[in-house]
């Protein structure tokens, strides 16, 4: 696939014409894809794609045009120089972009970074036996990620990465299930098991009669899973320069120091540890460590090129959306073995979905608890928790009453995969909390 992008950069040079400078963005994957239900194979297959998006640009005037590439190079010539036709028609009639900005210091770099994956088939096998006499139903991904980056000035920046994602839920019956994850880099077999083993424990807590709550505040442990659906919200324009400038950050109080998050609270956007490319769209590469919260306090916001262009600031290699793709948030002292114990009587929450902004401006989240949510007794799981909806400020969660954060991150990747496997990750520990506020 190397080979391809750098054909098709060539070609694109030698098909300008006077006047014009292009970017181009080379996605593609190589994809083992297996689908399981009652602990069973039902869907196996497998993928390779390639897209090559192209924005030309003429002036202050831009066009881009996403092509789907065939692997064929004299084809791929030959859809590209159509391509090209068709964005010099459309660059006549689009009105000059005053934002327009894009890297003209030639950057280029590679980077590869092979993984130890098993073959399909042996992962397949692998997933059966642990999950053997158990109703899973599942989804696992695994392969190679592909991005480029090149432009008319020479830059041309290359990122290939091999990884693994096995999302999966154990059922008991109706809603009540057990929802867990294994991703990374390099596969064991005995992490699996470890996984797999601590599913079948929570799956047997689910056998006994759920509770449902009163509303209320309790203490509360959230597991990884449940930290990334706060994340999420935090990361939907919380670190955005541009909705910084707007007023419209949900962590407009946090910058303008009107509100702090604990001291145990930091966080950046690990370039280096994650699955995405160390450089953007535009041609701007990203720095290995973008501090984006420390000790509680407002680091670094994350700056497009658009941004940068428009309030006279200086990029730092953020994507458009200026949303972590990589965010690695640091760990805690409290041991993963005494988490029940510290907890206490509370709730440990499994999951969260269907989060949403009750209050974006105090970044106040309103969501539903999910699978493998429980009450705890003296340290002890006692009974599943029916469904419970919360509805709590992160200022206050990750503020005032964090307890303690679990020692060892967990690297949870994006389980999407509409047009393509994601590239986003985030590296979270758990978080032990008290007065988690329960509505309904």
């Amino acid at each position: 696939m190397e080979a391809n992008f750098h054909d098709l950069a060539a070609a694109l040079d030698n098909a300008l014409q006077p006047g014009e400078t292009y970017t181009a963005c080379f996605a593609a994957e190589e994809t083992d894809f297996v689908r399981f239900n009652q602990g069973r194979v039902r869907q196996p297959g497998s993928v390779r794609q390639a897209v090559l998006s192209i924005d030309l640009i003429r002036g202050k005037r831009h066009a881009t045009y996403d092509l789907t590439l065939a692997g064929d190079t004299a084809m791929d010539n030959a859809h590209l120089r159509l391509a090209l036709g068709d964005l010099r028609t459309l660059i006549a009639d689009v009105p000059e972009d005053p934002y327009l900005l894009y890297a003209t210091e030639v950057r280029s770099s590679t980077s590869k970074r092979p993984g130890q994956l098993l073959p399909a088939e042996r992962a397949v096998d692998a997933i059966v036996d642990a999950a053997r006499g158990l109703d899973l139903v599942g989804i696992y991904a695994a392969g190679k990620i592909c991005r480029g980056f090149a432009n008319s000035f020479g830059q041309r920046n290359w990122h290939e990465v091999e990884n693994f994602n096995f999302d999966w839920s154990l059922y008991h019956r109706n809603d009540k299930a057990v929802k867990s994850a294994y991703a990374g880099f390099a596969w064991s077999d005995a992490e699996l098991v470890a996984r797999m083993d601590a599913a079948r424990v929570h799956l047997q807590h689910l056998k006994a009669a759920p509770r449902t709550l009163d509303p209320g505040r309790y203490s509360a442990y959230l597991s990884p899973s449940a930290m990334q659906e706060l994340l999420d919200m935090m990361c939907w324009g919380g670190f955005s320069e541009k909705q910084k400038q707007v007023k419209q950050s949900p962590l407009q109080k946090f910058y303008e120091g009107q509100l702090r998050l604990n001291k145990m609270v930091t966080m950046n956007e690990n370039a280096e540890g994650g699955v995405a490319p160390a450089f953007q769209g535009e041609g701007y590469l990203k720095p290995a460590l973008l501090p984006l919260i420390t000790e509680g306090r407002p680091a670094s916001t994350m700056i497009s090129p658009r941004t940068a262009q428009e309030y006279t600031l200086s990029e730092n290699g953020a994507d458009g959306d200026e949303s972590p793709g990589s965010a690695d948030m640091a760990g805690g002292t409290l041991a993963e073995i005494d988490v029940l114990s510290a907890l206490g009587t509370g709730i440990y929450i499994g999951n969260l979905w269907y989060c949403n902004f009750s209050d974006r401006m105090n970044c106040r989240v309103t969501g539903m608890t999910r699978f493998a949510s429980f009450w705890v007794d003296h340290g002890k799981i006692v009974a599943p928790l029916n469904v419970m909806r919360f509805d709590d400020s992160l200022f206050r969660v990750l503020g005032e009453n964090l307890e303690a954060l679990t020692a060892t991150p967990e690297l949870l990747i994006d389980n999407h995969t509409y047009d393509g496997r994601s590239t986003s990750s985030a590296r979270l520990p758990g978080a032990l909390v008290r007065d988690f506020s329960l509505t309904l």
